[in-house]
């Protein structure tokens, strides 16, 4: 015998010997002897049942989701059933006895009687000759059904042949009947050789257009049949799945998932999954065109990450990837899909993984840092890091240095609502100051107590509109005071906020009053009853954010969440009451009483109702 053991078992071909060695070491054996010494050289060293250990320790260790005959494909001769199972549903000790006994009837002394030399023919002849010793019509049942690429239902065949669709039947059984006891006799030897060399060079999963490929004669017809004679191989590869143009060994969606459960902890550069990949027993040359192949799974910048369908997962995944901030647009252009821009930032503002770390760019949580809040809020943070009180030029320099705003537009704000100068000239948060000093308009209800009036992750408060028919005309509308004033305005004052069909003014005489939004309102095509979120950017444009009436058919603690800017699923009530405190400035601590209170408080009583408050 001139075969190693790497050559009866596939798997020990495609597994690292690296792995292989501190398993497979044996103190009389020279290294990678699996590789190197014919079989029996080997046993009649170390011992059968040494060297079927020595095996069944690697099947276990790693190979213990395939099956046995792809293991040892022989097994599929000797023990068919059991060929079928796992070295994780038989256990070490029964894959070893397995193991051993094909290894002893493999190497058991030939027989005594003279066995008469036979000559060698090509495998197509092999097969020719087995077929042409059936009459015609069991060729024709052969070829149009057991090996057809579009096989003849048995009433066809009944009819052709005037017989019973039971005796079609029969013949059909009696052929495969046959064809298994051919294969098991010595005149099958060198095909059974062939199919398992087939099975180490398949692997796990390949192309289908591989087996075709395999050798020169697969490609070929059978004379007696007239198919390609890689048709009838593919009979013969038992424990091979068909599915979406690969065969796969085992169940397609079996290896799927196990291939998906590699990358479920987030990106792997594209070499390091393709060695992944091939523990899982699929050949390196295709591991790549495999991970394509399995859906919820992407290549993404020469990495392989997760990809399922949740428009939030893909950001994760495009952001994780980049390993640093991106914009909305460069996160949609990754993306590469159907995504609106505005989806895919509301996404961003709303979902916990993200986080805003400049004007117009996004990280990831887990990375930390500092979160973007705003021009205003970012001064009051740095006056509040510098002990109360700080001057202009630093403030400038810590902004400017760190995000993308201008230098005027922190001076504006820095001499704007919200802050006073103090006696060396430097500047604090207006009402911080024991002095008696006037201090600035306060209205009676802070922005945070203020009906329909929520705040982003990004630390931006937005106003919620409830679409009308004056809104539609074209009339404007109050505003609270308590959100006009969180927009920096006083009694008296006015604002002008940009939209890219004309300015919207808000004026504060009574009280604050908002312009018509007709146009805004125009560019989403809005209806009555539906709901516009807005707040006016550092830079005094108008953000707006449509959303289409509630379905009726909405769970009331969606519907809740609707109302304050929130679509995406939520897991619990206790989630979803989290969130709304959040929204209107609770601490991520406070009760479900504590959110209701503060919803009666506010005067939110449509929110409050979906709440069973």
């Amino acid at each position: 015998m001139n075969l190693s053991l790497s050559d009866l078992a596939p798997p020990l071909r495609w597994t690292s010997p690296g792995q292989i060695a501190p398993i497979a070491e044996e103190p009389q054996l020279p290294e990678a002897w699996w590789q190197a010494i014919p079989l029996d050289r080997v046993c009649a060293i170390a011992g059968t049942q040494a060297v079927a250990s020595r095996l069944a320790d690697l099947s276990v260790a790693f190979w213990g989701h395939l099956l046995l005959g792809d293991i040892l494909p022989l097994l599929r001769f000797s023990d068919p059933a059991e060929a079928e199972r796992t070295p994780e549903m038989l256990g070490k000790d029964v894959v070893q006895k397995l193991y051993g006994g094909v290894f002893d009837r493999l190497l058991e002394p030939a027989a005594v009687a003279p066995v008469p030399a036979r000559q060698d023919k090509p495998l197509p002849e092999l097969i020719d000759a087995l077929f042409g010793a059936l009459d015609d019509r069991q060729q024709a049942i052969a070829r149009d059904r057991l090996y057809a690429a579009d096989r003849a239902t048995l009433d066809e065949l009944a009819q052709r042949f005037s017989v019973t669709r039971e005796r079609i039947r029969q013949i059909e059984r009696d052929l495969r009947d046959h064809v298994e006891a051919w294969l098991a006799g010595p005149d099958a030897a060198a095909l059974v050789a062939h199919v398992a060399w087939l099975r180490g060079r398949l692997g796990s999963a390949v192309p289908a257009d591989d087996l075709a490929a395999a050798v020169p004669w697969h490609r070929g017809d059978l004379r007696t049949l007239g198919i390609p004679a890689w048709r009838f191989v593919r009979t013969l590869l038992t424990g091979y799945e068909q599915a979406d143009g690969w065969l796969v060994a085992g169940g397609a969606d079996e290896l799927r998932e196990k291939t998906r459960q590699l990358f479920a902890d987030g990106p792997h550069p594209l070499g390091e999954a393709v060695a992944m990949v091939t523990q899982l027993g699929v050949r390196e040359d295709v591991a790549e065109r495999w991970i394509l192949a399995v859906p919820q799974l992407r290549v993404l910048d020469q990495h392989v990450v997760p990809w399922p369908r949740s428009i939030n997962e893909k950001a994760e995944a495009v952001l994780a990837v980049a390993g640093r901030p991106l914009t909305p647009e460069e996160i949609q252009e990754r993306i590469g899909e159907d995504y609106s821009l505005v989806g895919i930032r509301n996404q961003l503002t709303a979902d916990e993984r993200f986080r805003r770390v400049d004007r117009n760019k996004y990280g990831l949580t887990r990375w930390g840092g500092d979160e973007y809040l705003g021009i205003r809020e970012m001064i009051a943070r740095e006056i509040e890091r510098a002990g109360g009180e700080a001057s202009v030029s630093t403030i400038v320099t810590n902004l400017t240095s760190r995000y993308d705003v201008s230098e005027s537009s922190v001076r504006a704000y820095s001499g704007g609502p919200g802050f006073e100068r103090t006696q060396r000239g430097w500047i604090r948060v207006a009402g911080t100051s024991p002095t008696g000093e006037s201090e600035p308009y306060q209205p009676r209800k802070d922005v945070s107590e203020t009906r329909r009036s929520f705040r982003s992750r990004d630390g931006r408060w937005w106003h919620r509109v409830d679409v009308n028919a004056e809104h539609l005309r074209g009339s404007g509308s109050p505003l609270p005071t308590g959100f006009a004033a969180y927009l920096g305005m006083a009694p008296g004052g006015q604002l002008t906020a940009s939209t890219a069909t004309g300015d919207v003014v808000i004026s504060w005489h009574n009280q604050p009053t908002m312009g018509s939004i007709r146009n805004v309102l125009a560019d989403f095509k809005a209806s009555e009853g539906d709901h516009v979120f807005l707040t006016v950017s550092d830079g005094g444009e108008l953000l707006t954010r449509h959303l289409p009436a509630a379905a009726t058919a909405m769970p009331p603690l969606n519907r809740a969440l609707y109302l304050i800017g929130y679509t995406a699923p939520v897991s619990s009530e206790a989630e979803g009451l989290r969130l709304i405190g959040a929204r209107i400035g609770l601490p991520e601590t406070a009760t479900r009483e504590e959110v209701l209170a503060r919803l009666r408080e506010r005067g939110d009583r449509d929110i409050l109702g979906y709440l069973g408050g």
